[in-house]
């Protein structure tokens, strides 16, 4: 799962880009907060993906076929 996969997830799921700086993009829904480091078609760790989803309360892992 890449950035562009979580950052379209979280999106259609009331976050919004807050600011970005260099490759880090912050996201919030206006009480969650999280941070997703976007490096092109590079996959994001496991470990990292399930951080975002504990921050945002969002399932992220098996969506990604239904993008």
């Amino acid at each position: 799962m890449n950035a562009k996969e979580i950052l379209k997830i979280l999106k259609r799921n009331g976050f919004y880009e807050v600011r970005q700086t260099g490759s880090h993009i912050r996201l919030s829904n206006g009480i969650k907060n999280t941070t997703v480091a976007y490096h092109g078609k590079k996959d994001i760790p496991i470990r990292t993906v399930k951080s975002i989803e504990k921050q945002t309360g969002v399932k992220l892992i098996g969506k990604q076929q239904i993008i």
